[in-house]
């Protein structure tokens, strides 16, 4: 069994053996809290268990839906925002070969495109302009189906399903994961008998990924969703008791050790693009899981050895007020090694012979020595390679160790109170019904 492995001895130092052990009763409480869901935010506790809940009758149904949408159509538009799109990108990003999006679609091969991720006129005309004239169907994702950016890409989008395909044939094309009774995405489906499958009420929508929500894309692309559940589940195994073996109490504590020692920013480090969008995913995970009640690690992420040439000055010696969490991955998916060149004019013929990876390899145990020569801790977090299986356990030990973190930071790890704020303001701006005071208040304010 490939396991994901964890290295701390780099941060270690500069925590301190005592400040990174005195930390043990609070994980360890955290951990109690989670399973006995007595802390606050309880009522979102159903990811934990979630990956050894899942049945097999479930994913069936979600690789017929798959098959049957990868037949119909040559592009899937996946439509939502935040947890409910972010998941499925950061899978099947890290599982597509990197240029997959040049290829032209093939029958039974789809290409997943996104919409309702923002509210971007020209994405959305550009989107339009692309899908016209083109077979292509819509999985919708929203809890309320109000929510703003998503309601406006599936109203245009349904339009232009519905004038291409005809009505008809559209309702077979749409896809709603919504909830089980209520909402205007609910009520929607129900009328117009889209398919449609749960998000759980006891699921957040940062947490979702292991749900339809990121199942139903991640199969229409194509990858195995039940590796992906098994890698989960082998991982809610190994993070379930507390210990110096559980992977995600280990992160929980050495982060925490580490902000309390004045590190208040985390940048997630990868050195494979495919793991671009998995730190998008990391980063809503965590600052909405963690910021609030003026606390949090601030989430940050790079790509490296790319941003090495543009961030890698600050990082080296920059405020010393950050961390690295290196995503380290073992082995790549192809094997390309480097040629060699009689005339040798760029100077590189010592590398000859070796794989690019091994170049790789070393940049990154190179930044590592020298970003801890320059005051930077670093978390070292290693898998085999990139396969559903390892995403599973990336998930579920990112999931579990935000939760115990959450927990020991003094915060509800389950809520957002926050994202409300500039909501509320756009929909006083838009006059939208019911917010007649705040627009007035509004419109006195932008005077001034």
């Amino acid at each position: 069994m490939k396991t994901l492995e964890i290295d701390i001895q780099h941060a270690l130092y500069f925590a301190g053996q005592k400040n990174y052990e005195a930390l043990e009763p609070e994980a360890v409480k955290a951990i109690s809290t989670i399973d006995g869901k007595s802390g606050p935010g309880s009522d979102f506790l159903g990811w934990d268990t979630l990956p050894s809940e899942t049945s097999q009758q479930l994913l069936d149904r979600i690789n017929a839906t798959a098959e049957r949408l990868r037949a119909a159509a040559d592009y899937i538009v996946v439509v939502g925002i935040g947890g409910s799109y972010l998941g499925a990108r950061a899978v099947i990003s890290a599982l597509s070969d990197l240029f997959s999006d040049q290829y032209i679609p093939e029958p039974n091969n789809p290409k997943i495109l996104y919409a309702g991720q923002n509210i971007s006129e020209d994405y959305l005309a550009s989107l339009k302009k692309l899908l016209s004239g083109k077979k292509f169907a819509i999985i919708n994702i929203s809890k309320s189906g109000t929510t703003t950016e998503p309601a406006i890409a599936f109203r245009v989008l349904r339009d232009l399903l519905v004038q291409q395909a005809g009505a008809d044939k559209a309702k077979d094309l749409i896809v709603a994961i919504t909830d089980k009774e209520k909402g205007a995405l609910r009520a929607m489906a129900d009328k117009e008998g889209y398919e449609t499958y749960v998000i759980p009420d006891n699921v957040g929508g940062r947490f979702s990924v292991l749900t339809p929500v990121g199942l139903l894309p991640i199969a229409c692309a194509g990858f195995d969703i039940s590796k992906l559940i098994a890698g989960a589940r082998d991982m809610e195994n190994t993070t379930r008791r507390p210990g110096p073996s559980n992977p995600a109490q280990v992160y929980a504590m050495m982060r925490n050790a580490l902000y309390r020692d004045g590190k208040k920013i985390e940048l997630l480090v990868n050195y494979n693009p495919r793991l671009h969008y998995f730190s998008e995913w990391w980063k809503q995970l965590f600052g909405e899981s963690e910021g609030k009640e003026n606390k949090g690690i601030f989430p940050a992420s790079v790509d490296f050895t790319t941003d090495l040439h543009s961030m890698g000055q600050w990082i080296q010696q920059g405020e010393r007020t950050i961390f690295e969490t290196v995503l380290s991955v073992k082995e790549p998916a192809d094997s390309l090694r480097i040629p060699g060149n009689a005339e040798n004019l760029d100077g590189i013929n010592y590398l000859e012979g070796k794989r690019v990876d091994e170049v790789n390899k070393q940049a990154e145990l190179g930044t590592l020595l020298a970003h801890v020569d320059g005051g930077v801790p670093n978390i070292r977090i290693s898998v085999h390679s990139l396969d559903e299986y390892t995403m599973g356990q990336l998930i579920y030990f990112f999931e579990k160790a935000c939760a115990i973190s959450g927990y020991m930071l003094g915060v509800n790890p389950f809520n957002q109170p926050g994202v409300e704020d500039y909501k509320k303001n756009m929909f006083a701006l838009l006059g939208k019904p019911g917010y007649e005071a705040q627009t007035q208040e509004m419109k006195k304010r932008l005077e001034k």
